[in-house]
């Protein structure tokens, strides 16, 4: 495969990847709203995951009691929400961050590694803040998957950038003199 192609493949899983955190970032703004949608899709007989659901109902329960707490929350506290307004923000920067290996991946594969390290970061604060905060075991899993979803655009995006930085001779961090 040639350099040209290895750096296309590598800015599409980039690409990917920037997507999925604008997404995760833009549905943590609306959580009452989207709660409520949880809420029907799995209750709801019309609904296309409703039958589904049925063999699940500690999940179905747990949706629910998710939707009356963010209702309780956004009526009488309203101003928590701002915590999560700071959440979704944060995935949009970061976001942003990842335009500079788009840019140029292999003199800025750094980041992907810097994602990595972050995907890695989110099986162990699942695993410790979710039981803090009162998360049923079988939740974790979910939450973790984002860390390992994560990971695997930026596992092979950084796989074609070091294939690039091998045939070239030379590793990924190290510039030139003068091209600075």
């Amino acid at each position: 495969m040639s350099q040209g192609e290895r750096l296309r493949r590598a800015r599409v899983w980039i690409v990917l990847f920037m997507v999925g955190l604008v997404l995760a970032g833009l549905t943590a703004f609306p959580l009452v709203t989207e709660s409520g949608w949880l809420v029907w899709w799995a209750s709801d007989r019309g609904s296309p995951i409703s039958s589904l659901a049925g063999h699940f109902p500690a999940g179905v329960e747990w949706v629910r009691h998710v939707h009356t707490g963010l209702t309780a929350t956004a009526r009488s506290y309203p101003f928590l929400a701002y915590g999560t307004d700071w959440l979704a923000f944060a995935h949009l920067v970061i976001a942003v961050a990842f335009v500079g290996p788009l840019r140029d991946p292999v003199r800025n594969v750094w980041v992907l590694e810097f994602g990595l390290i972050a995907c890695a970061g989110i099986l162990p604060l699942a695993a410790i803040c979710g039981p803090l905060r009162g998360l049923p075991l079988w939740w974790l899993p979910i939450d973790m998957s984002f860390g390992v979803l994560g990971a695997v655009p930026l596992w092979l995006a950084r796989r074609h950038v070091r294939a690039v930085e091998r045939e070239r001779g030379r590793p990924a961090s190290v510039v030139p003199a003068g091209a600075v």
